[in-house]
Formats: C-alpha cells, sequence, structure tokens
C-alpha cells in the first residue's frame, strides 16, 4: 500500500469545556474516497476544517505530504488550500456573483497572475462540464434549485484541480435523486481526475456507494476504519448501532414510558 498522503496523530480539539477530539488518528492514502461517518455533534466538519487551517487544534499533528500543517505560514496554507479544496455543507456560493464568478473564485484566489481571463473562463466551462451544468455561468446562485447549487459548490471546488476534495454533508437537504446524482459525481471525479476524497456524512446509504473505506467517530476519536464490507460485519456495538439507526434507551427513559 502506498504511504498516506494526510496523516492525523493523537490530535487533541476542545471549544472551551466542550472536548470534540481526544485523541485522533487516520491515515488518509492517495486516491482513495474515505467516508466519516457519525452522529450529529461529534466533530466531523470539525476534522475536515483542521486539516486546511479553518481552526487550529488544540495538540497531536496533521502532516499533508509530510508537512506538519501547523507550522505553515499563510502563504504556505494557502498553497495548501489548492491542493485541498472543499465543498462546504450549503455550498456556500456568493449570492452577488454569477454562477460564472463563484466557479472562478478559487482561480482568481491562487492563479491571478498565471491564467489569462480566457484560460479562466475556459476552465469554469470544464467544471460546469462535468458536473453536467454547462453553459450556465450567467445564472444567479438565487434561480438555482439546492441541487445544482451542491453542483457548482462542486465546479468550484474542482475548478483548481486540487489533490484532494473534502465533502461536508455533500447530500444533506436533498431529495433522493439529487442525493444519488452527487454519489454519481464523487465516483466519477475519482475515476475521471484521480482525485482522493473525504466525506464527511451521516448518510449510511451513501457512505455505502460511495466508499473505499469508512471511518466512525465515537467518544473523540476514530473506533472503527474499514471497508465497507467490513464496516456492516462490525461487531463493536456503536458501529452497529448506527449503521441500523439504533439509539441506546437509557434507564430513565425506560422509566418515564413505562410509568
Amino acid at each position: 500500500m502506498a504511504a498516506p498522503i494526510i496523516r492525523f496523530q493523537h490530535v487533541k480539539k476542545a471549544f472551551g469545556p466542550k472536548v470534540i477530539y481526544r485523541d485522533l488518528n487516520l491515515d488518509v492514502y492517495p486516491g482513495e474516497t474515505i467516508t466519516v461517518m457519525g452522529g450529529s455533534g461529534v466533530g466531523k466538519s470539525v476534522l475536515l476544517k483542521m486539516l486546511i487551517r479553518l481552526l487550529d487544534y488544540d495538540d497531536g499533528t496533521i502532516h499533508f505530504h509530510q508537512q506538519e500543517i501547523s507550522h505553515l505560514n499563510e502563504l504556505d496554507i494557502g498553497v495548501v488550500r489548492q491542493r485541498i479544496a472543499m465543498l462546504f455543507q450549503g455550498a456556500a456560493l456568493f449570492d452577488s456573483m454569477s454562477v460564472g464568478e463563484n466557479v472562478a473564485y478559487g482561480l482568481h484566489e491562487h492563479y491571478r497572475h498565471k491564467m489569462s481571463d480566457r484560460d479562466i473562463a475556459d476552465r469554469v466551462n470544464w467544471a460546469l462540464s462535468l458536473v453536467g451544468l454547462p453553459g450556465i455561468e450567467e445564472m444567479r446562485p438565487a434561480d438555482l434549485s439546492g441541487g445544482m447549487k451542491k453542483r457548482v459548490g462542486l465546479a468550484r471546488a474542482i475548478a483548481v484541480k486540487p489533490e484532494v476534495l473534502l465533502y461536508d454533508e455533500p447530500t444533506t437537504g436533498l431529495d433522493p435523486i439529487n442525493t444519488e446524482r452527487i454519489n454519481h459525481l464523487i465516483r466519477g471525479l475519482k475515476a475521471r481526475i484521480g482525485v482522493t476524497s473525504i466525506v464527511v456524512t451521516h448518510d449510511m446509504k451513501s457512505a455505502f456507494t460511495i466508499s473505499d473505506r469508512i471511518a466512525m467517530v465515537y467518544r473523540g476519536e476514530i473506533i472503527a476504519v474499514g471497508t465497507p464490507d467490513e464496516i456492516r460485519a462490525s461487531r463493536d456495538p456503536h458501529v452497529a448501532d448506527f449503521i441500523e439507526g439504533k439509539a441506546p434507551v437509557t434507564e430513565d427513559v425506560t422509566t418515564l414510558l413505562n410509568s
């Protein structure tokens, strides 16, 4: 197996008294799609944001190609963000910009002295075509459906031709047809441009559809990592309960229900 391109080692993160990660350890390998699953509030999105330094971590190390992220200056972290792009949960499009301007945003940010206007326009068209939305550059985000907004957000992420794509709840709020469309795009981008992907979701159907490996977060650490078949066969009760959608019933709740 190739060496990991991303490594989380003994990472700790807290917001005041609320501990998010007490000992986060995870390796990500080139070309794979790994899904991070877990309940709401366990810190799945925090993991992504720490990787691109939108959030700092309290202890431990995060390496990208053997570079420790916390040691990088603003210029170098900007280079990392060229190589690691993120699709945010709500697509995070700028309402004041057209679709084309939204998709070109990262290109202007990172390549403004290296790409001509014609090159940028061609790249925008390429990215929109990859997500199945060619020719909508002049539309406004307000005119788009939820599924289209997600795809435009994805086009913006891939326009910079990243090495790694981060997906924060990519199918949340979408109907089944658009959910499958996004899952198909995630699989297709891996095949067409060889991107490494980290997907955060609690949608188990999507996780089993798109993933080479799945990791589960529980109480501040990764408690299981494996292929979809290995995760399905896990004997860890927390993993099994999450997959089956079971919530443990406390003694107090049982007493209340029986009273």
